[in-house]
């Protein structure tokens, strides 16, 4: 899957030209009638926002940073990138940087300016953007529709939610107040109002085409609006708002093309979840989220089948840490969660956003699926690390091989500790390690590759060649859990023969 994002904050260096993910964003709104008109031009009846525009325009405003970047001399690689831009590569990409190649000089420290959006929440002068927009910035400038111009005190950021919050001193500041209970839905109209290119501000127009997108790959915790309103690069932290002009969103990411700029797919961080963020950095300068301490992946067709679960939704524990919350309440590697204190879990990204917007402290009811049947489990949440994440795998690949024997053409070796340490595998994962899987076999179209480790076959640990041959003997199916370079997953291989 080769999608990938632009960043919609503008830099004063060209933009390269791959398809890339682009962080920018257009956004989204739900309808209104409130202050919506209808005129009468030349006999006939139009439509016009202008007056709800009038309003909300002026609290929208033009971020300016300026940062020092290292850069290297060859650059024969801008425009070539094939994987969703992170907020780290946001300078880097966009003024032209980089991390550098090897033997590659660097060149002496320059400054460069970028140029974004941003969105006056509060009388007293809180402005909310996108992380990417400030991030490293030494200089941060907001500038208003009236040409009033401030210096903006940077109170924190989360590269994780790609939230920041900025502070201005000032008088009579219009803003667009924040109201936690707006819930766009799909079909909604929805404006976006940003900078784009840096040439000034711009309302654009369209409907929300989504709500709850978490698998887009661009941050770590996601649910995101997604709309075809036209956003560009340099709307990054602009307002995302319904057609009463409440703040709905804040425009963050598009799907670009070759060429760059909109192409219909743009996504903007719901109010609430920017809310949150705002909230915790304001307080105190960081973001604390919750951590369950267990490694999680979805439940695909193949696994649901091999679990014997009623249909494809819910997470699979793929791994859980010693001593973690999810320990101490009792959850088990393959085990799959199915809801949240009674809430439904579609899937495995929305319950580490779930998990990760609950206090820490706080005791949350799993209702997880065993062999044996349904059970409720209570986890008492803790605080997820600054440098943690929940592991988790990516679902198998295509099912199938032509073999009668799922693990025909798959062989395996004692797992030793040089082995593991190389493969970074932690040091507590025992299993047997794949030297070897035949191309054209069932494992390696399920995705099962040389120098994964398997720790259990149809639930049942493995800790040697021998207990992995037994196993594995007189089975028509297997349930490998897979450990690839320290993160555990469920990989379903089935004949592919075999009829569903």
């Amino acid at each position: 899957m080769n999608r990938n994002f632009v960043l919609v904050a503008v830099a004063a260096a060209t933009l390269g030209g791959g398809v890339s993910w682009h962080y920018a964003t257009e956004h989204a709104a739900s309808f209104a009638t409130g202050p919506i008109e209808v005129h009468a031009q030349g006999g006939a009846p139009s439509l016009t926002f202008a007056p709800m525009v009038r309003k909300v325009t002026p609290a929208v405003v033009n971020i300016s940073s300026t940062r020092t970047v290292r850069t290297s001399s060859n650059r024969s690689q801008r425009g070539q990138r094939q994987q969703p831009m992170t907020p780290e590569d946001f300078f880097g990409d966009l003024f032209g940087g980089g991390r550098g190649m090897p033997g590659v000089p660097e060149q002496p420290p320059r400054r460069e300016g970028g140029v974004g959006s941003g969105v006056i929440v509060s009388a007293d002068g809180y402005v909310l953007t996108n992380n990417h927009v400030i991030e490293g910035a030494d200089e941060v400038t907001v500038s208003l529709a009236d040409r009033r111009e401030f210096r903006a005190k940077v109170i924190g950021g989360d590269q994780h939610s790609d939230v920041a919050v900025l502070k201005i001193e000032g008088r009579n500041l219009p803003t667009v107040p924040i109201r936690g209970d707006v819930q766009p839905a799909v079909g909604d109209l929805a404006l976006a109002i940003g900078n784009p290119f840096g040439i000034g501000q711009t309302v654009t127009m369209g409907i929300i085409s989504a709500t709850g997108r978490n698998n887009v790959g661009i941050e770590r915790f996601e649910d995101f609006i997604q709309t075809d309103a036209a956003i560009n690069p340099g709307n990054s932290g602009g307002a995302l708002v319904n057609t009463s002009g409440e703040l709905i969103g804040i425009n963050t990411a598009i799907l670009a093309g070759r060429a760059g700029g909109n192409q219909g797919i743009g996504f903007a961080i719901p109010v609430a979840m920017a809310r949150e963020v705002m909230d915790q950095l304001i307080k105190t300068g960081k973001v604390t989220r919750g951590y369950m301490g267990a490694g999680i992946q979805d439940v695909t067709p193949a696994l649901a089948r091999a679990f014997k679960l009623p249909n494809a939704s819910g997470a699979a524990i793929t791994h859980v840490e010693a001593g973690s919350p999810a320990a101490r309440g009792g959850l088990q590697p393959g085990d799959v969660v199915t809801a949240v204190n009674g809430e439904s879990v579609i899937d495995s990204p929305a319950l580490r956003l779930r998990i990760s917007r609950t206090a820490p402290g706080t005791p949350v009811k799993l209702t997880v699926q065993r062999p044996e049947g349904q059970r409720e489990l209570t986890v008492t949440l803790g605080t997820l690390p600054d440098d943690n994440e929940e592991r988790g795998g990516t679902p198998g690949g295509p099912q199938g091989g032509g073999t009668s024997s799922p693990l025909q053409g798959v062989s395996v070796d004692e797992l030793d500790a040089q082995t593991s340490q190389q493969l970074r595998i932690p040091s507590e994962v025992r299993g047997v390690i794949v030297t070897n899987v035949a191309v054209d076999s069932a494992a390696y179209g399920a995705g099962l590759r040389r120098g994964d480790v398997i720790q259990s076959v149809n639930r049942r640990p493995v800790t040697s060649v021998r207990e992995f041959e037994a196993a594995v003997r007189g089975g028509a199916s297997a349930v490998l859990l897979v450990n690839r370079g320290g993160a555990a997953r469920y990989i379903v291989v089935e004949p592919a023969a075999e009829n569903r």
